[in-house]
C-alpha cells in the first residue's frame, strides 16, 4: 500500500477470509472495531465459499491514517481464525 495513493481520511475496504465457524464474523467485527470505532454491522458483507468451508468478509471502514491500517492488518493477520487478509 502506497500512502501517496491514499488521502486520509478515506473509505477503505478490507477482505478477511477464514474457516466458516459460528463466531468468525463476530470475532472479526470485534477486532476491526478496536481500530475503527465507528464500525457498524452493515459495514460488513459476508460470502460463504461454494463448499461452505470458508467465509469471506468485506469490511468497509473510514481509514484515518496509514498507521491505523497497518495496525489493523497486523491484528487481523495474527488472529488464529484468519487464513488471509487482503
Amino acid at each position: 500500500m502506497n500512502e501517496e495513493l491514499l488521502q486520509f481520511p478515506c473509505a477503505f475496504s478490507i477482505k478477511v477470509m477464514g474457516i466458516a465457524t459460528d463466531n468468525f464474523a463476530q470475532a472479526m467485527f470485534k477486532v476491526v472495531k478496536l481500530y475503527s470505532d465507528d464500525l457498524k454491522q452493515e459495514d460488513i458483507s459476508l460470502k460463504t465459499s461454494r463448499n461452505g468451508k470458508y467465509l469471506s468478509l468485506s469490511i468497509n471502514i473510514i481509514a484515518q491514517s496509514r498507521s491505523q491500517l497497518d495496525a489493523l492488518y497486523t491484528a487481523l493477520s495474527q488472529h488464529q481464525d484468519v487464513t488471509m487478509v487482503l
